[in-house]
């Protein structure tokens, strides 16, 4: 029994050693390795007839198992470290990276000029401790005007030509309805920025558009003045545009009470680049704030406007024909 038994496990090692070399795969590998070497394999299998042999026999047959599995093992490392070997060197070849060949362009997106304006405006005024607010662009007659001290009859209302629909609501003509939701829903102090497109019906030319952007900002509190004002805009225009003269001229507007044009001395000449003035009583008064106690200014002015001002652009239509020709050079 004790030959017969050596027989078949030198035939285990002749078969498994021949297996293992024609393994092609890792997957493969792990396959032999359970059939020979698991607990269920062939050679535990041939080990557990040993119970049946003399004490003599066993330790003889014992050593040739240990032969046997020692070399099964050897080859199944020597053939995995083969086949990990040229999986790696596929993969490299498959990864190389010729240098020579010529690259492919994937097109760098840019910053639209307006949306670069607005982005360089809130910064400036976050950084004041303004809070950035949204609203509707369709809007009701009571928060586009008459919330603003522009009722029905008031001829400020023809300063602004307006898009109404058939509801009875309108496209805002400007982001100050937004300052009016705000303060409905908020209590002084207030410092809030009012970014938005909005509507006029005005002739399409080189300088002027139906739909533009504006930028609006409130501040209402105990104590404002109209020097804080001046101080809020120079402050701001002259991160915009740089350290250059800076000049306010008496206007009119419905909402704000005393108002004024500001100027700015750009290229040698006066340029008009926003509106101001101190917050009318009338419209503290139609949110519930009492123009006793509180006071505030506003300001605004156009994206498009400073975007042709500091881009030099010579017609207002190219901001929206979205020539790429015309957007790639921002």
């Amino acid at each position: 029994m004790t030959s017969n038994l050596e027989a078949q496990l030198l035939a285990l090692r002749q078969e498994g050693e021949k297996a293992i070399a024609a393994a092609d795969t890792l997957e493969r590998l792990e396959e032999l390795r359970v059939n020979y070497l698991g607990k269920k394999g062939e050679l535990g299998a041939l080990l557990r007839s040993m119970g049946q042999m003399s004490a003599e026999e066993r330790p003889k047959i014992g050593a040739i198992a240990n032969t046997v599995k020692e070399s099964l093992q050897t080859s199944l490392d020597q053939q995995r470290v083969t086949l990990e070997s040229a999986q790696i060197q596929l993969q490299l070849e498959a990864e190389t990276l010729d240098v020579t060949m010529p690259g492919i362009y994937s097109p760098q997106g840019r910053i639209h000029p307006l949306n670069g304006i607005i982005d360089r405006a809130l910064d400036i005024f976050v950084g004041m401790g303004y809070t950035v607010a949204q609203g509707p662009e369709m809007e009701t007659d009571y928060y586009n005007f008459e919330a603003l001290n522009t009722p029905p009859d008031h001829p400020a209302r023809d300063m602004q030509d307006t898009f109404y629909l058939p509801d009875g609501n309108l496209l805002r003509t400007h982001t100050s309805s937004v300052q009016i939701r705000y303060m409905e829903r908020e209590e002084p102090p207030i410092r809030v920025v009012a970014p938005g497109r909005v509507y006029r019906r005005d002739n399409v030319d080189a300088t002027h558009s139906a739909v533009f952007h504006q930028i609006e900002l409130l501040a209402i509190d105990e104590g404002l003045t109209f020097t804080d004002l001046k101080g809020t805009i120079k402050v701001f225009l002259q991160a915009i545009f740089g350290d250059l003269p800076i000049r306010f001229r008496a206007s009119y507007f419905p909402f704000t009470e005393p108002s004024a044009e500001v100027d700015l001395q750009w290229n040698g000449r006066w340029l008009e680049v926003m509106g101001c003035g101190m917050v009318d009583p009338n419209v503290l008064k139609s949110v519930g704030y009492d123009p006793e106690v509180y006071t505030g200014f506003a300001a605004g002015f156009g994206v498009e406007r400073f975007a042709m001002v500091l881009h030099q652009i010579d017609d207002i239509r190219r901001l929206y024909a979205s020539d790429l020709r015309f957007l790639q050079q921002f």
